[in-house]
Protein backbone atom coordinates (compact mmCIF):
# COMPACT_ATOMS: atom_id res chain seq x y z
CA UNK A 1 0.00 0.00 0.00
CA UNK A 2 3.25 2.44 -0.24
CA UNK A 3 1.59 3.76 -3.57
CA UNK A 4 -1.88 3.80 -2.19
CA UNK A 5 -2.88 1.26 -5.14
CA UNK A 6 -5.67 -1.68 -4.84
CA UNK A 7 -5.78 -4.94 -6.49
CA UNK A 8 -8.47 -7.54 -6.84
CA UNK A 9 -8.41 -10.33 -3.93
CA UNK A 10 -6.62 -7.68 -1.38
CA UNK A 11 -7.77 -7.91 1.85
CA UNK A 12 -7.90 -5.78 5.07
CA UNK A 13 -7.98 -6.79 8.29
CA UNK A 14 -11.55 -4.96 8.88
CA UNK A 15 -13.74 -2.46 7.56
CA UNK A 16 -12.24 0.25 9.31
CA UNK A 17 -8.43 -0.30 7.56
CA UNK A 18 -10.45 -0.66 4.83
CA UNK A 19 -12.29 2.37 4.71
CA UNK A 20 -8.74 4.22 5.76
CA UNK A 21 -6.89 2.62 3.05
CA UNK A 22 -9.52 3.78 0.13
CA UNK A 23 -9.61 7.48 2.17
CA UNK A 24 -5.64 7.83 1.97
CA UNK A 25 -5.58 7.01 -1.49
CA UNK A 26 -8.61 9.20 -2.68
CA UNK A 27 -6.96 12.09 -0.62
CA UNK A 28 -2.83 11.15 -1.91
CA UNK A 29 -4.24 10.75 -5.58
CA UNK A 30 -6.51 13.89 -5.42
CA UNK A 31 -9.92 12.42 -6.59
CA UNK A 32 -12.70 12.53 -4.76
CA UNK A 33 -15.36 9.41 -3.54
CA UNK A 34 -18.77 8.95 -4.30
CA UNK A 35 -19.88 6.08 -1.61
CA UNK A 36 -22.89 4.52 -3.33
CA UNK A 37 -23.15 1.90 -0.54
CA UNK A 38 -21.20 1.42 2.86
CA UNK A 39 -22.01 -0.92 5.86
CA UNK A 40 -20.51 -3.85 7.96
CA UNK A 41 -20.66 -6.33 5.25
CA UNK A 42 -19.78 -4.23 1.85
CA UNK A 43 -18.36 -1.36 0.33
CA UNK A 44 -19.29 0.22 -3.48
CA UNK A 45 -18.24 3.50 -4.28
CA UNK A 46 -16.69 5.53 -7.55
CA UNK A 47 -14.87 8.57 -8.89
CA UNK A 48 -17.31 11.88 -8.18
CA UNK A 49 -16.49 13.59 -11.13
CA UNK A 50 -19.08 13.09 -13.74
CA UNK A 51 -18.06 10.52 -16.43
CA UNK A 52 -14.99 8.73 -14.70
CA UNK A 53 -15.35 5.37 -14.49
CA UNK A 54 -13.48 3.99 -12.06
CA UNK A 55 -15.25 2.08 -9.40
CA UNK A 56 -14.06 -0.41 -6.16
CA UNK A 57 -16.23 -2.90 -4.47
CA UNK A 58 -15.29 -4.72 -1.42
CA UNK A 59 -17.09 -7.24 0.79
CA UNK A 60 -16.88 -9.38 4.38
CA UNK A 61 -15.55 -12.35 4.13
CA UNK A 62 -17.46 -15.18 5.90
CA UNK A 63 -16.51 -16.13 9.35
CA UNK A 64 -13.74 -13.17 9.85
CA UNK A 65 -13.98 -9.57 9.96
CA UNK A 66 -11.51 -8.98 7.32
CA UNK A 67 -12.70 -7.25 4.31
CA UNK A 68 -11.65 -8.15 0.18
CA UNK A 69 -11.56 -6.45 -3.09
CA UNK A 70 -14.40 -7.68 -4.90
CA UNK A 71 -13.81 -5.59 -8.35
CA UNK A 72 -12.01 -2.85 -9.34
CA UNK A 73 -13.12 -1.02 -12.75
CA UNK A 74 -11.72 1.35 -15.11
CA UNK A 75 -8.91 4.09 -14.29
CA UNK A 76 -9.03 7.66 -13.54
CA UNK A 77 -10.40 9.84 -16.70
CA UNK A 78 -11.14 12.81 -14.25
CA UNK A 79 -7.40 14.38 -13.90
CA UNK A 80 -7.27 14.34 -10.72
CA UNK A 81 -7.86 17.71 -9.47
CA UNK A 82 -9.12 17.66 -5.93
CA UNK A 83 -6.10 20.10 -5.20
CA UNK A 84 -7.63 22.83 -2.80
CA UNK A 85 -9.24 20.75 -0.36
CA UNK A 86 -10.64 17.41 -0.02
CA UNK A 87 -13.77 15.89 1.18
CA UNK A 88 -12.42 13.15 2.45
CA UNK A 89 -9.90 15.06 4.68
CA UNK A 90 -12.13 15.16 7.76
CA UNK A 91 -11.17 16.49 11.18
CA UNK A 92 -11.11 13.06 12.42
CA UNK A 93 -8.62 12.03 9.36
CA UNK A 94 -6.22 15.06 9.98
CA UNK A 95 -6.31 13.83 14.06
CA UNK A 96 -5.35 10.11 12.86
CA UNK A 97 -2.37 12.39 10.63
CA UNK A 98 -1.17 14.84 13.89
CA UNK A 99 -1.42 12.38 16.56
CA UNK A 100 2.34 11.21 16.67
CA UNK A 101 3.48 14.82 16.11
CA UNK A 102 0.84 15.99 19.12
CA UNK A 103 2.53 13.86 21.58
CA UNK A 104 6.23 14.95 20.60
CA UNK A 105 4.99 18.27 20.50
CA UNK A 106 2.02 19.68 22.35
CA UNK A 107 3.23 23.35 20.43
CA UNK A 108 2.14 21.70 16.92
CA UNK A 109 0.24 24.48 15.32
CA UNK A 110 -2.42 24.56 12.84
CA UNK A 111 0.05 26.45 10.56
CA UNK A 112 1.92 23.30 11.00
CA UNK A 113 -0.16 21.23 9.90
CA UNK A 114 -1.26 22.81 7.05
CA UNK A 115 2.10 22.82 5.81
CA UNK A 116 2.92 19.76 6.18
CA UNK A 117 -0.51 18.09 4.73
CA UNK A 118 0.06 20.14 1.64
CA UNK A 119 3.84 18.49 1.75
CA UNK A 120 2.74 15.11 2.04
CA UNK A 121 -0.52 15.38 0.34
CA UNK A 122 -1.04 17.67 -1.89
CA UNK A 123 -4.14 19.52 -0.84
CA UNK A 124 -4.88 22.93 1.11
CA UNK A 125 -7.33 22.16 4.05
CA UNK A 126 -8.86 25.27 5.48
CA UNK A 127 -7.09 26.49 9.04
CA UNK A 128 -9.96 26.18 11.24
CA UNK A 129 -10.23 22.84 10.36
CA UNK A 130 -6.53 21.79 11.04
CA UNK A 131 -7.27 23.98 14.77
CA UNK A 132 -9.94 21.63 15.50
CA UNK A 133 -8.30 19.02 14.66
CA UNK A 134 -5.44 19.85 16.98
CA UNK A 135 -7.90 20.73 20.00
CA UNK A 136 -9.37 17.11 19.49
CA UNK A 137 -6.17 15.50 18.98
CA UNK A 138 -5.35 16.94 22.48
CA UNK A 139 -8.58 15.94 24.37
CA UNK A 140 -7.43 12.47 22.95
CA UNK A 141 -4.28 12.29 24.18
CA UNK A 142 -4.49 14.02 27.64
CA UNK A 143 -8.19 14.24 28.23
CA UNK A 144 -10.76 16.61 27.67
CA UNK A 145 -11.07 20.05 29.66
CA UNK A 146 -14.02 19.17 31.58
CA UNK A 147 -12.76 15.94 32.94
CA UNK A 148 -9.40 18.03 34.04
CA UNK A 149 -11.84 20.26 36.30
CA UNK A 150 -13.65 17.01 37.40
CA UNK A 151 -10.50 15.51 38.65
CA UNK A 152 -8.97 18.27 39.98
CA UNK A 153 -9.94 17.22 43.82
CA UNK A 154 -8.57 13.78 43.75
CA UNK A 155 -5.36 15.01 42.34
CA UNK A 156 -4.71 17.46 45.28
CA UNK A 157 -5.10 14.74 47.71
CA UNK A 158 -2.88 12.66 46.21
CA UNK A 159 -0.57 15.61 46.53
CA UNK A 160 -1.28 15.53 49.92
CA UNK A 161 -1.44 11.72 50.35
CA UNK A 162 2.03 11.71 48.21
CA UNK A 163 3.75 14.70 49.64
CA UNK A 164 3.00 14.96 53.35
CA UNK A 165 2.91 18.24 54.60
CA UNK A 166 2.08 19.64 51.04
CA UNK A 167 -1.11 22.10 50.56
CA UNK A 168 -3.21 21.53 47.65
CA UNK A 169 -6.63 22.94 47.57
CA UNK A 170 -9.90 23.62 45.40
CA UNK A 171 -12.22 26.45 45.70
CA UNK A 172 -15.34 26.41 44.21
CA UNK A 173 -18.39 29.07 43.63
CA UNK A 174 -22.14 28.78 42.90
CA UNK A 175 -24.46 25.91 44.46
CA UNK A 176 -23.45 24.27 41.20
CA UNK A 177 -19.48 23.88 42.63
CA UNK A 178 -18.23 25.57 39.33
CA UNK A 179 -14.19 26.18 39.82
CA UNK A 180 -12.96 29.74 40.73
CA UNK A 181 -9.68 28.71 42.11
CA UNK A 182 -6.75 26.48 43.16
CA UNK A 183 -3.71 26.57 45.26
CA UNK A 184 -0.63 24.74 45.76
CA UNK A 185 2.05 24.70 47.64
CA UNK A 186 4.50 21.19 48.24
CA UNK A 187 6.26 21.00 51.29
CA UNK A 188 9.54 20.63 49.77
CA UNK A 189 9.27 23.98 48.51
CA UNK A 190 8.29 25.57 51.36
CA UNK A 191 11.01 23.80 53.49
CA UNK A 192 13.41 25.24 50.98
CA UNK A 193 12.45 28.65 50.71
CA UNK A 194 12.36 29.00 54.52
CA UNK A 195 15.80 26.81 55.13
CA UNK A 196 18.30 27.58 52.08
CA UNK A 197 16.66 30.49 49.88
CA UNK A 198 17.25 33.96 49.79
CA UNK A 199 14.49 36.06 51.31
CA UNK A 200 13.02 37.33 48.02
CA UNK A 201 9.48 36.28 46.36
CA UNK A 202 8.50 36.99 42.90
CA UNK A 203 4.95 37.80 42.04
CA UNK A 204 3.35 37.20 38.77
CA UNK A 205 1.01 36.23 36.14
CA UNK A 206 0.59 33.82 32.87
CA UNK A 207 -2.80 33.48 30.47
CA UNK A 208 -3.65 30.15 30.06
CA UNK A 209 -4.56 29.39 26.85
CA UNK A 210 -7.18 25.82 26.93
CA UNK A 211 -10.87 25.78 26.52
CA UNK A 212 -11.39 27.66 29.42
CA UNK A 213 -8.72 30.34 30.46
CA UNK A 214 -7.90 31.17 33.78
CA UNK A 215 -4.52 32.59 34.93
CA UNK A 216 -1.70 30.68 36.59
CA UNK A 217 -0.39 32.99 39.48
CA UNK A 218 3.15 32.28 41.23
CA UNK A 219 5.87 33.22 43.78
CA UNK A 220 9.15 32.26 42.80
CA UNK A 221 12.30 32.76 44.78
CA UNK A 222 16.44 32.36 43.81
CA UNK A 223 18.28 29.64 45.63
CA UNK A 224 22.15 30.26 46.87
CA UNK A 225 23.39 30.00 43.18
CA UNK A 226 20.88 32.75 41.83
CA UNK A 227 18.49 30.10 39.97
CA UNK A 228 14.88 29.41 39.51
CA UNK A 229 12.72 28.04 43.38
CA UNK A 230 9.09 27.95 42.56
CA UNK A 231 7.30 27.94 46.08
CA UNK A 232 4.13 28.48 45.26
CA UNK A 233 1.32 28.67 42.52
CA UNK A 234 -2.04 28.27 41.50
CA UNK A 235 -5.15 28.80 38.74
CA UNK A 236 -8.16 31.45 39.13
CA UNK A 237 -10.73 32.30 36.81
CA UNK A 238 -9.82 35.82 36.56
CA UNK A 239 -6.84 37.92 37.60
CA UNK A 240 -7.63 41.02 39.67
CA UNK A 241 -6.71 42.44 43.16
CA UNK A 242 -9.87 40.03 44.84
CA UNK A 243 -7.58 36.74 43.69
CA UNK A 244 -4.02 38.44 44.61
CA UNK A 245 -5.30 38.76 48.04
CA UNK A 246 -6.50 35.30 48.11
CA UNK A 247 -3.44 34.35 46.92
CA UNK A 248 -1.05 35.70 49.19
CA UNK A 249 -3.42 35.37 51.61
CA UNK A 250 -2.88 31.10 51.17
CA UNK A 251 0.87 31.85 50.50
CA UNK A 252 1.26 33.65 54.26
CA UNK A 253 -1.18 30.24 55.43
CA UNK A 254 1.96 27.96 53.48
CA UNK A 255 4.90 29.71 55.09
CA UNK A 256 3.19 30.53 58.51
CA UNK A 257 2.26 26.61 59.02
CA UNK A 258 6.30 26.15 58.56
CA UNK A 259 8.20 28.71 60.17
CA UNK A 260 8.67 29.60 63.79
CA UNK A 261 8.43 33.09 62.79
CA UNK A 262 7.69 34.75 59.84
CA UNK A 263 10.94 35.97 58.08
CA UNK A 264 10.94 39.84 56.54
CA UNK A 265 10.74 39.31 52.93
CA UNK A 266 11.24 41.38 50.17
CA UNK A 267 8.50 40.81 47.24
CA UNK A 268 9.19 41.68 43.61
CA UNK A 269 6.07 42.47 40.96
CA UNK A 270 5.33 44.71 37.77
CA UNK A 271 3.83 47.05 39.82
CA UNK A 272 -0.35 46.04 39.47
CA UNK A 273 -2.07 47.69 41.83
CA UNK A 274 -3.82 44.14 42.85
CA UNK A 275 -0.47 42.89 43.94
CA UNK A 276 0.79 46.25 45.84
CA UNK A 277 -2.36 45.91 48.29
CA UNK A 278 -2.15 42.58 48.55
CA UNK A 279 1.35 42.91 49.41
CA UNK A 280 0.82 45.44 52.06
CA UNK A 281 -2.08 43.61 53.71
CA UNK A 282 -1.04 40.02 53.81
CA UNK A 283 2.89 40.81 54.19
CA UNK A 284 2.88 44.41 56.12
CA UNK A 285 6.31 43.69 57.54
CA UNK A 286 7.92 42.92 53.89
CA UNK A 287 10.10 45.45 51.46
CA UNK A 288 7.92 45.92 48.13
CA UNK A 289 10.06 46.49 44.76
CA UNK A 290 9.11 46.82 41.08
CA UNK A 291 10.70 44.51 38.52
CA UNK A 292 13.36 46.23 36.75
CA UNK A 293 12.83 44.32 33.50
CA UNK A 294 8.92 45.07 33.57
CA UNK A 295 10.04 49.00 34.08
CA UNK A 296 12.56 48.84 31.27
CA UNK A 297 10.06 47.28 28.97
CA UNK A 298 6.86 49.66 29.87
CA UNK A 299 9.66 52.97 29.22
CA UNK A 300 10.92 51.19 25.55
CA UNK A 301 7.46 50.59 25.26
CA UNK A 302 5.75 53.70 25.60
CA UNK A 303 8.46 55.83 24.46
CA UNK A 304 10.07 53.99 22.00
CA UNK A 305 13.64 54.86 22.95
CA UNK A 306 16.24 52.31 23.50
CA UNK A 307 18.22 55.57 25.22
CA UNK A 308 16.10 56.19 27.88
CA UNK A 309 15.54 52.05 28.83
CA UNK A 310 19.71 52.06 28.87
CA UNK A 311 19.67 55.19 31.13
CA UNK A 312 16.96 53.76 33.52
CA UNK A 313 18.82 50.39 34.26
CA UNK A 314 21.98 52.74 35.37
CA UNK A 315 20.18 55.04 37.48
CA UNK A 316 18.63 51.61 39.34
CA UNK A 317 22.30 50.90 39.72
CA UNK A 318 23.60 54.00 40.78
CA UNK A 319 25.16 53.82 44.41
CA UNK A 320 25.02 57.18 45.39
CA UNK A 321 22.08 59.47 45.76
CA UNK A 322 24.31 62.17 43.38
CA UNK A 323 25.24 60.23 40.75
CA UNK A 324 21.39 59.03 40.45
CA UNK A 325 20.17 62.59 40.60
CA UNK A 326 23.02 63.14 37.35
CA UNK A 327 21.29 59.98 35.48
CA UNK A 328 17.66 60.91 36.12
CA UNK A 329 18.90 64.73 35.01
CA UNK A 330 20.63 62.99 32.03
CA UNK A 331 16.39 60.93 31.75
CA UNK A 332 15.13 64.45 31.75
CA UNK A 333 17.11 66.30 28.91
CA UNK A 334 16.63 63.40 26.43
CA UNK A 335 12.93 63.15 27.32
CA UNK A 336 10.50 65.43 29.94
CA UNK A 337 7.52 63.21 29.27
CA UNK A 338 9.53 60.31 29.73
CA UNK A 339 10.92 61.71 33.29
CA UNK A 340 7.10 63.00 34.09
CA UNK A 341 5.81 59.46 33.73
CA UNK A 342 8.60 57.72 35.46
CA UNK A 343 7.22 59.89 38.67
CA UNK A 344 4.80 57.44 39.05
CA UNK A 345 7.26 54.84 40.30
CA UNK A 346 8.90 56.16 43.57
CA UNK A 347 12.88 55.37 43.17
CA UNK A 348 12.22 53.80 46.60
CA UNK A 349 10.41 50.68 44.90
CA UNK A 350 13.39 50.20 42.16
CA UNK A 351 16.30 52.64 42.70
CA UNK A 352 19.13 50.43 45.06
CA UNK A 353 20.36 53.65 46.24
CA UNK A 354 16.76 54.29 47.95
CA UNK A 355 15.69 51.19 48.86
CA UNK A 356 14.72 50.28 52.30
CA UNK A 357 15.26 46.68 52.26
CA UNK A 358 17.51 44.30 50.68
CA UNK A 359 17.56 42.29 46.87
CA UNK A 360 20.73 41.22 46.97
CA UNK A 361 21.60 42.45 43.83
CA UNK A 362 18.34 41.02 41.93
CA UNK A 363 16.73 44.34 40.28
CA UNK A 364 14.55 41.77 38.66
CA UNK A 365 12.17 39.04 39.38
CA UNK A 366 12.41 35.79 37.86
CA UNK A 367 8.79 34.97 36.97
CA UNK A 368 9.59 34.89 33.48
CA UNK A 369 11.91 31.97 34.11
CA UNK A 370 9.29 30.25 35.76
CA UNK A 371 6.56 31.40 33.19
CA UNK A 372 8.78 29.34 29.97
CA UNK A 373 8.41 26.07 31.82
CA UNK A 374 4.85 26.17 30.89
CA UNK A 375 4.67 27.93 27.77
CA UNK A 376 3.97 25.31 25.78
CA UNK A 377 1.73 22.96 28.40
CA UNK A 378 -0.24 26.24 28.84
CA UNK A 379 -2.93 24.66 26.20
CA UNK A 380 -3.68 21.78 27.80
CA UNK A 381 -6.63 21.18 30.35
CA UNK A 382 -5.42 22.75 34.01
CA UNK A 383 -5.08 19.05 35.23
CA UNK A 384 -2.19 18.36 32.93
CA UNK A 385 -0.77 22.01 33.18
CA UNK A 386 -0.74 20.85 36.99
CA UNK A 387 0.51 17.59 36.42
CA UNK A 388 3.34 18.89 33.97
CA UNK A 389 4.83 21.32 36.86
CA UNK A 390 4.83 18.80 39.42
CA UNK A 391 7.06 16.49 36.73
CA UNK A 392 9.21 19.51 36.29
CA UNK A 393 9.91 20.49 40.13
CA UNK A 394 10.49 16.95 40.58
CA UNK A 395 13.33 16.51 37.64
CA UNK A 396 14.73 20.33 38.50
CA UNK A 397 14.81 19.40 42.75
CA UNK A 398 16.58 16.07 41.92
CA UNK A 399 19.17 17.63 39.30
CA UNK A 400 20.10 20.05 41.88
CA UNK A 401 20.40 18.05 44.57
CA UNK A 402 22.95 15.88 42.80
CA UNK A 403 24.69 19.42 41.95
CA UNK A 404 24.63 20.81 45.35
CA UNK A 405 25.95 17.62 46.90
CA UNK A 406 29.11 18.02 44.35
CA UNK A 407 29.63 21.75 45.42
CA UNK A 408 33.00 21.23 48.06
CA UNK A 409 33.66 24.65 48.69
CA UNK A 410 32.34 27.11 51.08
CA UNK A 411 29.87 29.04 48.88
CA UNK A 412 27.47 28.38 45.90
CA UNK A 413 29.27 28.54 42.59
CA UNK A 414 28.42 31.79 41.60
CA UNK A 415 29.11 33.66 44.92
CA UNK A 416 32.32 31.87 45.46
CA UNK A 417 33.30 32.89 41.69
CA UNK A 418 32.79 36.28 42.73
CA UNK A 419 34.64 36.33 45.56
CA UNK A 420 37.55 34.75 44.57
CA UNK A 421 37.27 38.02 42.00
CA UNK A 422 37.38 40.25 45.09
CA UNK A 423 40.23 38.75 46.52
CA UNK A 424 42.33 38.69 43.32
CA UNK A 425 41.26 42.59 43.31
CA UNK A 426 42.23 42.90 47.04
CA UNK A 427 45.49 42.44 46.55
CA UNK A 428 45.98 45.18 44.71
CA UNK A 429 44.88 47.86 47.08
CA UNK A 430 46.85 49.55 50.26
CA UNK A 431 45.02 49.20 53.92
CA UNK A 432 44.64 51.44 56.85
CA UNK A 433 43.44 51.19 59.74
CA UNK A 434 41.53 53.29 62.16
CA UNK A 435 40.47 50.55 65.05
CA UNK A 436 39.08 47.63 65.44
CA UNK A 437 36.21 47.81 62.74
CA UNK A 438 36.98 50.74 60.65
CA UNK A 439 39.45 50.82 57.78
CA UNK A 440 40.24 53.12 54.76
CA UNK A 441 41.26 50.92 51.84
CA UNK A 442 43.03 52.79 48.86
CA UNK A 443 42.94 52.16 45.23
CA UNK A 444 44.71 53.79 42.30
CA UNK A 445 41.50 55.65 41.40
CA UNK A 446 39.63 56.34 45.19
CA UNK A 447 39.86 55.70 48.94
CA UNK A 448 36.83 53.37 50.56
CA UNK A 449 35.56 53.18 54.25
CA UNK A 450 35.08 49.61 55.28
CA UNK A 451 32.96 48.65 58.60
CA UNK A 452 33.55 45.14 59.25
CA UNK A 453 31.30 45.67 62.75
CA UNK A 454 28.19 46.70 60.54
CA UNK A 455 29.45 45.18 57.39
CA UNK A 456 29.37 48.46 55.25
CA UNK A 457 31.50 49.64 52.29
CA UNK A 458 31.14 53.37 51.26
CA UNK A 459 31.17 51.94 47.53
CA UNK A 460 27.56 50.53 48.93
CA UNK A 461 28.62 46.73 47.31
CA UNK A 462 28.59 44.89 50.20
CA UNK A 463 25.37 46.27 51.98
CA UNK A 464 23.38 45.97 48.27
CA UNK A 465 24.28 42.46 47.19
CA UNK A 466 25.54 40.53 51.19
CA UNK A 467 28.87 39.55 49.40
CA UNK A 468 31.95 41.55 50.68
CA UNK A 469 33.07 44.05 48.15
CA UNK A 470 36.93 43.94 47.21
CA UNK A 471 37.47 46.67 49.74
CA UNK A 472 35.75 44.75 52.40
CA UNK A 473 38.00 41.70 51.30
CA UNK A 474 41.34 43.90 51.97
CA UNK A 475 40.27 45.01 55.32
CA UNK A 476 39.46 41.64 56.37
CA UNK A 477 42.56 39.83 54.93
CA UNK A 478 44.41 42.55 56.80
CA UNK A 479 43.71 41.89 59.72
CA UNK A 480 42.99 38.03 59.53
CA UNK A 481 39.65 37.51 59.68
CA UNK A 482 37.72 34.61 57.48
CA UNK A 483 36.20 36.36 54.42
CA UNK A 484 33.27 33.97 53.87
CA UNK A 485 32.31 34.35 57.61
CA UNK A 486 31.37 37.72 56.50
CA UNK A 487 29.58 36.47 53.63
CA UNK A 488 25.16 35.92 54.10
CA UNK A 489 24.27 32.11 55.14
CA UNK A 490 21.73 32.34 52.08
CA UNK A 491 25.18 32.27 49.78
CA UNK A 492 26.72 28.82 51.37
CA UNK A 493 27.09 25.70 50.11
CA UNK A 494 25.21 24.66 52.87
CA UNK A 495 22.03 26.49 52.19
CA UNK A 496 22.41 25.48 48.86
CA UNK A 497 21.99 21.92 49.95
CA UNK A 498 19.55 22.81 52.48
CA UNK A 499 17.16 24.44 49.69
CA UNK A 500 16.74 21.16 47.98
CA UNK A 501 16.97 18.28 50.76
CA UNK A 502 13.55 17.64 50.94
CA UNK A 503 12.72 15.45 47.81
CA UNK A 504 9.16 15.92 45.47
CA UNK A 505 7.52 12.73 45.21
CA UNK A 506 6.09 11.29 42.15
CA UNK A 507 2.22 10.78 42.01
CA UNK A 508 0.90 7.77 40.99
CA UNK A 509 -0.95 7.49 37.35
CA UNK A 510 -4.80 8.45 37.11
CA UNK A 511 -5.99 5.07 37.12
CA UNK A 512 -3.99 3.70 39.95
CA UNK A 513 -5.48 6.69 41.88
CA UNK A 514 -9.14 6.74 40.39
CA UNK A 515 -8.95 3.00 42.11
CA UNK A 516 -7.45 3.67 45.08
CA UNK A 517 -10.69 6.44 45.71
CA UNK A 518 -13.27 3.75 44.75
CA UNK A 519 -11.63 1.42 46.91
CA UNK A 520 -11.57 3.89 49.68
CA UNK A 521 -15.12 5.12 48.95
CA UNK A 522 -14.41 8.45 48.87
CA UNK A 523 -16.79 10.77 48.28
CA UNK A 524 -14.98 13.30 46.32
CA UNK A 525 -16.53 17.12 45.50
CA UNK A 526 -17.40 17.44 41.82
CA UNK A 527 -16.11 20.53 40.48
CA UNK A 528 -17.55 22.07 37.16
CA UNK A 529 -15.56 23.82 34.81
CA UNK A 530 -16.01 27.92 34.97
CA UNK A 531 -18.85 30.10 32.98
CA UNK A 532 -16.17 31.94 31.15
CA UNK A 533 -14.96 30.49 28.07
CA UNK A 534 -12.27 31.05 25.26
CA UNK A 535 -14.18 33.12 22.59
CA UNK A 536 -14.11 32.36 18.94
CA UNK A 537 -11.50 32.67 16.27
CA UNK A 538 -8.06 33.37 16.33
CA UNK A 539 -6.84 35.17 19.62
CA UNK A 540 -5.35 38.51 18.56
CA UNK A 541 -1.21 39.37 18.80
CA UNK A 542 0.18 42.46 19.59
CA UNK A 543 3.81 42.03 17.60
CA UNK A 544 6.67 44.79 18.43
CA UNK A 545 9.57 45.03 16.40
CA UNK A 546 12.85 45.59 18.13
CA UNK A 547 13.88 47.93 15.62
CA UNK A 548 10.50 49.93 16.40
CA UNK A 549 12.21 50.13 20.40
CA UNK A 550 15.28 51.62 18.79
CA UNK A 551 13.59 54.80 16.41
CA UNK A 552 13.21 57.93 17.97
CA UNK A 553 9.54 58.28 18.57
CA UNK A 554 7.78 60.69 15.17
CA UNK A 555 6.59 64.38 16.15
CA UNK A 556 3.83 65.33 13.66
CA UNK A 557 4.21 68.74 12.72
CA UNK A 558 1.16 71.49 11.56
CA UNK A 559 1.92 73.60 8.95
CA UNK A 560 -0.51 75.99 9.06
CA UNK A 561 -0.91 76.88 13.11
CA UNK A 562 2.93 75.92 13.51
CA UNK A 563 2.37 73.83 16.37
CA UNK A 564 3.70 70.17 17.28
CA UNK A 565 0.72 67.18 18.27
CA UNK A 566 -1.55 67.65 15.13
CA UNK A 567 -2.02 67.84 11.60
CA UNK A 568 -3.53 70.53 8.88
CA UNK A 569 -6.59 68.40 8.58
CA UNK A 570 -6.82 68.13 12.94
CA UNK A 571 -5.71 71.92 13.41
CA UNK A 572 -8.57 73.69 15.19
CA UNK A 573 -7.09 77.16 14.89
CA UNK A 574 -9.38 77.65 11.95
CA UNK A 575 -12.25 76.48 14.12
CA UNK A 576 -11.10 78.86 16.98
CA UNK A 577 -10.54 81.83 14.89
CA UNK A 578 -14.55 81.19 13.23
CA UNK A 579 -16.04 81.34 17.14
CA UNK A 580 -13.62 84.36 17.62
CA UNK A 581 -15.56 85.95 15.03
CA UNK A 582 -18.74 84.98 15.31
Amino acid sequence: MEDRTFVVGQEFPDVKAFRNAIKEAAIAQHFELRIIKSDLIRYFAKCATEGCPWRIRAVKLPNSPAFTIRSLEGIHTCGKNAQNGHHQASVDWIVNFIEERLRDDINYKPKDILHDIHKQYGITIPYKQAWRAKERGLAAIYGSSEEGYCLLPSYCDQIKKTNPGSIAEVFTTGSDNRFQRLFVSFYACTYGFLNGCLPIVSLGGIQLKNKYLGTLLSATSFDADGGLFPLAFGVVDEENSESWMWFLSELHKALEMNAESMPKLTFLFDGKKGIVDAVRKKFSNSSQAFCMRHLSESIGKEFRNSRLMHLLWKAAYATSTISFKEIMAEIEDVSSEAAMWLQQFPPSRWALVHFEGIRYGHLSSNIEDFNRWILEFRELPILQVIEQIHNKLMVEFEARRIKSNSCFSVLAPCAEKQTIEAINQASTYQVLRSDEVEFEVLSAERSEIVNIGTRCCSCRDWQFYGIPCSHAVAALISCRKDVYAFTEKCFTVASYRETYAVEIHPIPGRIKWRKMSEDADDVTQVVRPPKSRRPPGRPEKKRICVEDLNREKHVVHCSRCNQTGHYKTTCKADTMNSIEQF
